[in-house]
């Protein structure tokens, strides 16, 4: 391959730490003219424009962003593919909801063009509102994770997947069984895991949705292949919690059904954990499973309020989901919207260089990826977006009497869409342009 150099200059933010543990001065930094330079794919300097343009060749092709700020591509760390086309479903709670729009909805990913159809959407969606790294649920067909990962490698895009395991409390035409959801599982690794920037995840549904015999084989497979992602829900709703009891009568609680058949581990990502408890979240810190934040669904099918002091005090690892089809929008901008307003409700604050962590960062180390997305560090994949200051009226009117970065990034969460992502780059290469 040749040697392919490029700069782009413009205002640079990124999360160097969680703000929640140096304090929020000490966990970015921030270059109001800054230059980012980009080899091969990665990051190789970052830095003041005035520093770096003088040590780069004359040759070197730079891209110029006026009134814009480059951050890291953004990283979704709980979202349903198949649920695509039922976003915004109106009316139910989690366990009515699921079986009124999600079931119907997840049985067309039995026909291959459909699933060929949807994952280009999916994808298109999501690098149009700035993710470029998600972990993403399939339906119980291995085509909806076959579709999706033949887009994702065309671009060369650093994603996380894995087919729904389910075989039992759900309708019959969507449900596998023990030993077909490990075979299944286990001829998807083998075709995809660690291929390019590709990985996969095992994804038991839910606790409810499978078997004694389905979570053993889930456990059996993440003991069989080194560096398995783990995704399931947790702890969502309570009339959910309650069922979990009155599945597994034996086991201490949600969590322990997970931990009893080995799900628990540095991979393992739970969603929603609106109703955890101090010994849930000291159990998950302490086997380096990590939590998504889901506000948007959370709010949209009535869940609960996720207690991120909590989480933060025992120190688990968080990253933000957007859980489309029970979230309502692809965008993390319009997710870290609501976080705000999650914590706001339970008298807490969220600044924005915690959202910006939570979105960032923060979802590079709930994925064990920090070395590779999150940060625009040099040796990282060149993962990351354009925010157009001026994308809309308001938006340019209102950033002009930001005082600060803070406040320009806080409007950005609170007014910022898919319509503020100018530009998307994976790997260096161009994926989206608004």
């Amino acid at each position: 391959m040749p040697l392919t150099r490029k700069a782009y200059r413009a205002a640079l933010l990124h999360s160097l730490a969680d703000p929640a543990e140096v304090g929020i001065e000490a966990s970015y930094e921030y270059f109001a003219d800054g230059l980012l330079v980009v080899e091969n794919g990665q990051i190789s300097a970052i830095g003041h424009a005035s520093e770096l343009l003088p040590t780069l060749a004359a040759d070197i092709e730079i891209t110029h962003y006026q009134d814009a700020l480059i951050t890291p591509g953004l990283i979704d760390t709980h979202i349903h593919l198949p649920q695509t086309g039922m976003v915004g479903a109106y009316g139910e709670q989690l366990l009515d909801w699921l079986n009124t729009y999600t079931f119907p909805c997840e049985s067309q990913f039995a026909d291959k063009a459909h699933a060929d159809a949807v994952a280009d959407i999916f994808v298109k969606e999501l690098l149009r509102n700035g993710t470029t790294t998600a972990l993403v649920f399939g339906s119980v067909h291995p085509q909806s994770v076959n579709s999706f990962f033949e887009v994702a490698e065309k671009l060369d895009l650093r994603m996380i997947a894995g087919k729904v395991m389910m075989d039992r409390n759900a309708p019959d035409y969507l449900t596998d069984t023990a030993e077909s959801s490990y075979t299944e599982s286990k001829a998807l690794i083998e075709r995809w895991h660690g291929k390019g920037r590709l990985h996969y995840a095992v994804t038991p549904r839910f606790a409810p949705t499978s078997t004694p015999e389905q979570l053993a084989l889930a456990g059996q497979l993440l003991g069989e292949y080194p560096d398995l992602y783990m995704q399931t829900h947790i702890s969502e709703n309570l009339q959910e919690v309650q069922w979990v009891k009155e599945l597994f009568p034996e086991r201490k609680g949600y969590l322990d059904v997970y931990d009893h058949y080995q799900l628990l581990g540095e991979r393992s990502v739970f969603a929603h954990g609106v109703h955890l408890c101090d010994d849930e979240c000291a159990r998950l810190a302490q086997t380096g499973s990590a939590i998504a934040f889901c506000p948007t669904s959370n709010f949209f099918l009535g869940s609960g309020l996720f207690n991120l002091p909590m989480a933060e005090k025992h120190k688990v690892n968080v990253g933000l989901g957007t859980d489309v089809g029970g979230g309502t929008s692809f965008s993390l901008l319009q997710t870290l919207n609501e976080a705000y307003k999650v914590m706001q409700l339970q008298g807490a604050r969220l600044s924005p260089f915690k959202s910006l962590y939570l979105a960032t960062l923060g979802g590079a180390r709930a994925l064990r990826l920090e070395d590779n997305i999150g940060t625009l560090q040099p040796g990282s994949d060149a993962d990351f977006l354009v925010l157009d200051y001026n994308a809309t009226p308001l938006l340019s009117y209102r950033l002009q009497q930001a005082r600060d970065i803070a406040e320009r990034l806080f409007v950005l969460m609170t007014l910022g869409d898919d319509r503020t992502v100018a530009q998307t780059y994976a790997a260096g290469r161009l994926v989206h342009q608004r």
